[in-house]
This record gives C-alpha cells, structure tokens and sequence, in this order.
C-alpha cells in the first residue's frame, strides 16, 4: 500500500510528521477517509477524533477544530489543538463535562455563554472518546 506524509501542526509545535497509509478525520461535511493519491482539498474540521494507521500502528488524536489540506505529497492538520490518546488527562476531562453540562443547565445565561458551554462539552467529550479508544497506548 502506498503511503503519504501526514503533518499535524499546533499553533504551538509540529505534533506529528511521519509517513501513513490511512486517515480518517471529521470535516463540517462529514467523515472523511484519506489514501495516497487522494484528489487536493482543503476542509474545516469538526471537534472529533482524527484516527490513522501506519502499518499494523493505528494512532487517534483529539483534534479541537481547525483545517485539512490534502496536498498532492502530503496531507497538513492545522489543529487548534490536537491531543493523543494516551496523553490525555482523564480526571480533567471528565471534570469539564460536568462543568460544561452544569453551565448548559444553567437556563439564565446569554446566548454567547450557552454556545461557549457546547464547545466545551463537545471538546471534553471527544478527549473522553479519544482517551478510551484504546489505540496507541
């Protein structure tokens, strides 16, 4: 099988850089699967998982929104963030939620307060779904 350089970047570091066979991402359209040889495209990524594999190694990150750019040799994550499973802090994460499901019950709080409460609830969620994948531990 062929392979691709994929590149997962952070406004704070490169994260990941190496070759992979497969990738499977989340865009505002829906799932994406990725392979060598996949047409150029540029999409907005979803608060979600991004999982790939290089050889027998399946690898999932916590990808907290941002951009994939398929490249003709590579394909580039611009993350806002991007945690790997077993990086993730659990405690700290299943602490959010219930701080995110406390501020969404909370029925008195503005517009911009009530959407902030989603995305967080929404990024703890997929770092709990992440961290339980069991891959790359």
């Amino acid at each position: 099988m062929s392979t691709f350089l994929l590149e997962i970047v952070t406004p704070e570091r490169l994260v990941f850089s190496e070759q992979v066979d497969r990738l499977k991402a989340t865009g505002i359209d829906g799932e994406l699967g990725i392979l060598a040889g996949h047409i150029p495209m540029v999409t907005p990524l979803k608060v979600a998982p991004l999982a790939f594999q290089a050889g027998k190694q399946r690898t999932t990150y916590a990808i907290q929104g941002g951009f994939l750019e398929v490249r003709a040799d590579k394909v580039v994550v611009l993350a806002d963030s991007a945690e790997k499973a077993n990086d993730i802090d659990v405690d700290r994460a299943r602490a959010a939620k219930e701080r995110a499901e406390r501020r969404l019950n909370n029925r008195s709080q503005d517009h911009t307060d009530f959407r902030r409460a989603e995305l967080a609830l929404q990024r703890a969620m997929n770092r709990l779904k992440v961290s339980s994948s069991g891959e790359n531990r």
